[in-house]
């Protein structure tokens, strides 16, 4: 999965958002902020691989095929028909 997906950027934007209100403040350094949107970046696709991973149904396994018995298969010996009932 590309880690530049639009849902892995606006989920990896939504828990940004504190650690930008944290750089805003002050309490954190700008090289702290840049290290740790790359790890909101990281989050993002974590949760979303995580997520499409849930959401994707399962596949049933295709049934196998009843074998068709001999006697229904093959033709008439002597060319008769059974009767009809």
């Amino acid at each position: 999965m590309n880690p530049l997906r639009w849902d892995v950027l606006l989920a990896g934007f939504v828990l940004s958002l504190p650690v930008l209100a944290l750089g805003l403040r002050g309490d954190l350094t700008m090289e702290e902020v840049m290290v740790r949107l790359l790890w909101c970046l990281a989050a993002g696709w974590g949760a979303m691989a995580l997520l499409r991973y849930a959401s994707t149904p399962r596949t049933a396994p295709a049934p196998k095929a009843r074998p068709v018995p001999a006697s229904l298969d093959a033709p008439a010996e002597d060319g008769e028909h059974s009767p009809a009932t």
